[in-house]
């Protein structure tokens, strides 16, 4: 690849991932768990209570699915992260009692819709970098597919709420969002170690370049969407170059 022509950032429908729900579980902190058959119980006692269990988990895990798609809905069609427990219960078709039987409060069930869109978010890079070609290309495909999430209308209406709303929900769950973030930068990470590996960028540091674009990146598309500034593919394409001729330094003296 000939690092002076750029690539230019592929738009299409359907780049944003955020939104799309299936076999949603989110990891709530503080679930409260049905303790599990005593050790002296009898096997056909024993067999009974694990079946009592699977039964309660799996109303709890359907429950959990049901809010969790319910707020997808709603932050979809209002355009806001900030819809009430009374409309997400109704739209999900259970009572108010049951909501909190599953979570202390709305801000957590949020933190749950954040990190869904956020593990969704990092399949979908994943899946960008895996089809890559070379080094470079698996760098901007991550970077690009980031980007994507402020270029496009309709992409960036559905973003905006996650974006607007990250800083608030990582000001109250600072530890579960920083592992939400992990796991969205983990295929950059590799692309990156992978890249000082092959000698193709024999000066990157994967894991503080990684964290390093990440804020650059998603800087740029919080800042665009809760502004509602337009964002220019002129722009998103400097950032890309930017990041990648930072990346192409030269390794450091060894000691």
């Amino acid at each position: 690849m000939n690092p002076a022509v750029p690539r230019r950032l592929r738009s299409s429908r359907g780049e944003n991932i955020i939104l799309d729900v299936k076999n949603i579980v989110p990891k709530i902190k503080n679930e409260r768990r049905v303790p599990a058959p005593r050790a002296h119980l009898g096997p056909v006692a024993a067999r009974s209570a694990r079946r009592a269990l699977e039964l309660r988990e799996a109303r709890h895990d359907d429950a959990v699915r049901r809010l969790v798609a319910a707020s997808f809905a709603l932050i979809r069609e209002t355009g806001s992260l900030e819809p009430s427990v009374a409309a997400i219960v109704e739209r999900a078709g259970l009572s108010n009692q049951a909501f909190y039987r599953h979570f202390h409060s709305k801000d957590e069930l949020l933190l749950g819709v954040l990190d869904e869109g956020f593990r969704l978010l990092a399949g979908y890079l994943a899946h960008r970098v895996e089809g890559a070609a070379d080094a470079e290309a698996k760098i901007r495909a991550w970077i690009g597919g980031v980007l994507e999430q402020a270029l496009q209308g309709e992409v960036a209406a559905a973003t905006r709420p996650f974006a607007v709303s990250r800083a608030r929900l990582a000001e109250l769950f600072p530890e579960e969002v920083a592992e939400s973030e992990r796991t969205l930068i983990a295929s950059l990470r590799d692309a990156l170690a992978g890249a000082v590996a092959s000698g193709a960028l024999p000066g990157a540091d994967p894991e503080r370049d990684a964290s390093a674009i990440y804020t650059l990146a998603f800087g740029w598309v919080e800042r665009k969407l809760s502004q509602r500034e337009e964002a220019s593919r002129a722009e998103a394409e400097h950032i890309v170059e930017f990041a990648l001729a930072a990346l192409r330094r030269p390794a450091a003296p060894a000691a």
